[in-house]
């Protein structure tokens, strides 16, 4: 068994911020990840106009700043090379292709976690004083089951395998999914030639980059009742009244939806104004049933399509594996407990990454649990767990 004092499960943003607040304070981990390289979702899984929606200064991980010559909203490639050198900066080496099949806490004592070392095919153990889950929110790409989806003839991909729309130049594209990745991913669709459909079922609020930047601003200054109706107010000047495009308007703010229902308002890139010139197609039922090429919505209309995207984000894995924090996460693997306090539970298991606040709520948990492992491990008796 490899021990040391704290176990990281996951390498990627939240794991490797976490690695890094600890190594500031000299506290030994491990950490585990079942890829073959740090931040997989970013280095594997996501298209290939992706930018980060905030601005840089909101989402650099923690003790590291962004170059001051990285644009405001940085680009894959860059945020990527940004990751690369946080990882060389702190000296982090995970562990890699290991996949975690149960993590539990052992005789009163230790957190005992048994992985799978994809390369060698074979079981091995760690053993740590504290726990860290860090696999993130997005762990399992999810597509829903849709009767008769097998019998598509064409292409049928999850956002994370969706690269950019060279390969669907004039096909008619059905995007599944009313998220941010969706409304981008019918952007670059629309963009590369492509005549993209998408779903939009659930009520969803568009806001600029800059909407969302004064947004973070005045929250130092006014309620967020208040930040949110003004956000509202310059949606619905800068949009216009969106239900004539079969986008349902909602009476709960954006702020309030993310925080009730974990549903991010749209970073609008250029989607909007694709729906009002109609190259985007807005369809308000979901998929019924499919026959071939047939799609078949709940409100009887039915249409063709040459390929499918779906934009229906993720699952956890973590209660897979996760023995004993049931008290703490919950079936969808988020935690019981609310913000701020969601972040810590019993016997020395935490969670980062999992507060739906994105990078800012992430880099808060990894300092908050760097911190309280090196006031425990201050406070104890017992010199903890070191690496052999």
């Amino acid at each position: 068994m490899l021990e040391a004092t704290v176990i990281i499960i996951g390498a990627g943003t939240s794991g490797i911020a976490t690695a890094a607040c600890l190594t500031k304070k000299s506290v030994p981990f491990i950490i585990l990840d079942r890829e073959d390289c740090y931040a997989s979702l970013w280095q594997k899984y996501t298209y290939d106009r992706l930018h980060l929606h905030l601005t840089k200064k909101i989402c650099e991980l923690p003790h590291f700043p962004f170059p001051s010559s990285y644009p405001n909203y940085v680009p894959k490639n860059q945020f990527i090379e940004y990751l690369g050198n946080y990882m060389n900066h702190f000296n982090i080496n995970p562990f890699y292709h290991r996949d975690v099949e149960l993590a539990e806490y052992y005789d009163e004592k230790y957190w005992r976690v048994k992985a799978k070392n994809k390369r060698l095919d074979q079981v091995e153990e760690y053993g740590g004083r504290f726990l860290v889950v860090a696999s993130g929110e997005t762990a399992e790409p999810y597509v829903p089951e849709v009767e008769g989806l097998g019998s598509f003839i064409g292409k049928v991909v999850h956002s994370t395998r969706y690269k950019n729309g060279v390969e669907f130049k004039d096909q008619h594209v059905l995007v599944v999914g009313s998220g941010n990745s969706g409304m981008e991913i019918a952007l670059d669709l629309a963009n590369f030639g492509a005549k993209p459909s998408i779903i939009v079922r659930s009520p969803v609020h568009f806001l600029s980059r800059d909407m969302m930047h004064y947004a973070s601003v005045l929250f130092n200054y006014l309620s967020p009742s208040i930040v949110e109706k003004l956000v509202v107010i310059a949606s619905r000047i800068v949009y216009g009244d969106l239900s004539k495009y079969r986008i349902p308007f909602s009476n709960e703010g954006p702020f309030t939806m993310k925080m009730k229902y974990g549903r991010f308002p749209i970073i609008d890139v250029g989607t909007v104004e694709k729906i009002k010139s109609r190259e985007i197609e807005v369809l308000p039922a979901e998929i019924q049933s499919i026959s071939g090429n047939d799609v078949l919505f709940r409100d009887g209309k039915s249409q063709r399509f040459d390929s499918i995207v779906f934009c229906t984000g993720f699952k956890r894995s973590t209660q897979n594996w996760l023995k004993g924090g049931d008290d703490f996460l919950n079936e969808n693997g988020f935690p019981k407990p609310s913000f701020p306090n969601h972040w810590k539970g019993q016997n020395g298991l935490y969670c980062v990454g999992l507060s739906r606040r994105g990078f800012y709520g992430a880099n808060l948990d990894a300092q908050n649990v760097a911190n309280d492992i090196v006031s425990i491990i201050s406070n104890s008796s017992t010199k903890g767990i070191y690496v052999m």
